[in-house]
């Protein structure tokens, strides 16, 4: 393993972060849904159409999770994606 030097600048990618982010947060929350034996399809589009908080399971904190992000950024992130696959 090498040192890496403290005089080297590290540079992040905002827009990257923020995608990981959305991921991370989509994948928590729909495992728990399907433990819970909810459909994570039909409970994540009611939850973002409506922004009722009640479709997303309180289990293994699913629902705090969810709201940590805007709803808005995670619907430009499931188009940016569903677009750029779907070119």
């Amino acid at each position: 393993m090498t040192k890496s030097d403290p005089q080297t600048t590290v540079s992040f990618n905002a827009d990257e972060v923020r995608r990981q982010n959305i991921c991370q947060v989509l994948n928590l929350v729909q495992e728990a849904l399907e433990e819970r034996g909810y459909n994570a399809i039909n409970q994540l589009s009611g939850y973002l159409i409506s922004n009722d908080p009640a479709y997303i399971s309180s289990h293994k904190n699913a629902r705090s999770i969810i709201q940590s992000v805007e709803r808005h950024e995670i619907i430009e992130e499931l188009v940016r994606f569903y677009l750029e696959e779907h070119q």
